[in-house]
């Protein structure tokens, strides 16, 4: 058997290719929405994709299985259970095989078992996995987003991001009789599951890629609760926030994503572009270093670094009914092509053109000075904290918030700043924080892009002022 697993950073998310030997076949299990991975991988391996195939229906990332299953010539095998409501409406006209509980293909020497495992989402599926040239049992399980390494699946995402009050507490009490039947599954089943370390899909995750059903029925803490009611209590307490653009993943991959085809690079436009784009509101997306941002940039301008966490916030902030533009520091196209497939994997896919480097210079030179952002350490907010015109934004989750904050502070955690701007007095001075930097500084530029030029960053954030010896309070 051939096992190649594949993991973004970014979306901390993690697919599988599983490969028939003997006769070349092969399933992707949960596969992102940029194909070549996989078509690569199979290539290198001598391996025909046969089947492609996901554990739910996602809501951190467009699904890549209908783009694999068309580029490749795949067939689809997609979850028939969950109820009318879950099910695929595409399935049909795309030739899926549709898969209940207990429902096997075969690659080769390879058989996939589906396993029903409700309780993150309805129609969820984990794939029991049997190398028959080793043996007559299963040797591991796809659990996608059902068991993690030291973690479960949030049971709460439906009622938060898709409005469907009333239907956590149904969720986590369904997913806990899907526990106690995991939990007799043998000790020997690897766990290969769809998520580590900094998903939102639940609250404390390992960056340990697998486990065993021993190892977990041992140390995770879901699996040392017996009583159902001490469980949901603790599935729904402390769940991270559940990032604005999930309810959109939900949406667009129940019904099916475009398929984009090969990837075609937006437009790169002249400097003299941007003025008009700016003055009819448009959305210019600044992928530049924080620090570069705040030594001048053009107004008007949104600064999203190309880091670890441009897909989350990117997703947090940005409209999917609006065309966006890019504006890049370096303008190497491996760099622009980088940040439009980043917002691809979450179907932000009007990037209607680019910007390069130039741009800037020929902003300060036609249109006038550019706009920095100003910066205070901890020290001085230290002297100045107990002015009355001197407001102190706190930007950080809420379980952030909870384990300390400055006194005195307002909490408008970073992807809900766009819609609690009346929250924000306009005059005065508006010091925004995070824990150390990178959060306020995307803050502060969405505030300079609705006219709050009074807003100042704090680029040490919450760790700069306690070690500058600052005391933090509880609620």
């Amino acid at each position: 058997m051939i096992f190649t697993r594949f993991y973004d950073e970014k979306l901390a998310a993690a697919s599988y290719l599983i490969g028939a030997s003997h006769t070349g076949e092969a399933v992707v299990i949960d596969p992102l929405r940029d194909p070549t991975p996989y078509l690569e991988a199979a290539e290198h391996e001598g391996l025909r994709i046969a089947a492609v195939t996901e554990t739910h229906i996602h809501a951190d990332y467009v699904t890549g299985a209908r783009e694999l299953a068309r580029r490749s010539g795949a067939r689809l095998h997609l979850s028939d259970e969950g109820g009318p409501d879950w099910r695929y409406p595409y399935a049909v006209g795309d030739g899926a095989v549709l898969l209940k509980d207990g429902a096997t293909f075969r690659l080769g020497e390879i058989l996939i078992e589906a396993r029903h495992t409700p309780g993150h989402t309805p129609e969820h599926l984990s794939f029991l996995v049997t190398d028959e040239s080793m043996g007559d049992s299963p040797l591991g399980v796809l659990t996608g987003d059902f068991v993690f390494v030291n973690d479960v699946g949030r049971p709460d995402l439906l009622e938060k991001v898709a409005g469907m009050a009333g239907s956590a507490e149904r969720a986590a009490r369904t997913l806990f009789r899907s526990l106690q039947r995991f939990k007799e599954s043998p000790d020997y089943w690897q766990i290969w599951p769809a998520h580590g370390a900094g998903s939102a899909c639940g609250k404390s995750l390992s960056a340990v890629p697998q486990s065993t059903v021993g190892y977990e029925r041992r140390f995770n803490w879901a699996f040392q609760i017996t009583e159902e009611e001490e469980f949901v209590r603790e599935i729904l307490a402390s769940q991270p926030e559940a990032p604005r653009y999930f309810a959109q993943m939900k949406r667009i991959n129940r019904e099916g994503p475009t398929i984009l085809g090969p990837y075609r690079r937006p437009l790169r436009l002249e400097p003299s572009r941007l003025p008009a784009l700016l003055s009819r509101g448009v959305i210019v997306v600044d992928i530049r270093s924080a620090a570069e941002y705040a030594a001048g940039h053009v107004p008007g301008t949104l600064n999203i670094p190309l880091n670890q966490s441009f897909t989350t916030w990117a997703g947090w902030l940005l409209p999917y009914d609006q065309e966006v533009f890019l504006l890049s520091g370096g303008g190497s196209p491996a760099e622009l092509d980088r940040a439009v497939k980043d917002l691809a994997m979450i179907g932000l896919d009007r990037i209607s053109g680019c910007f390069g480097p130039e741009t800037i210079e020929s902003w300060a030179q036609s249109e006038g000075k550019l706009e920095t952002t100003s910066q205070m350490s901890a020290a001085e907010l230290a002297a100045r904290v107990h002015q009355e015109d001197l407001t102190v934004i706190d930007v950080r989750g809420l379980s952030e918030w909870k384990t300390g904050h400055m006194a005195g502070a307002r909490h408008i955690p970073l992807g809900t700043l766009p819609e609690r701007l009346d929250e924000i007095p306009a005059g005065g001075t508006v010091v925004v924080h995070c824990q150390g930097g990178s959060r306020s500084a995307i803050g502060v530029s969405l505030l300079q892009t609705r006219g709050r030029t009074n807003a100042i960053n704090l680029p040490a954030g919450l760790t700069g002022w306690q070690a500058a010896g600052q005391p933090v309070i509880r609620d």
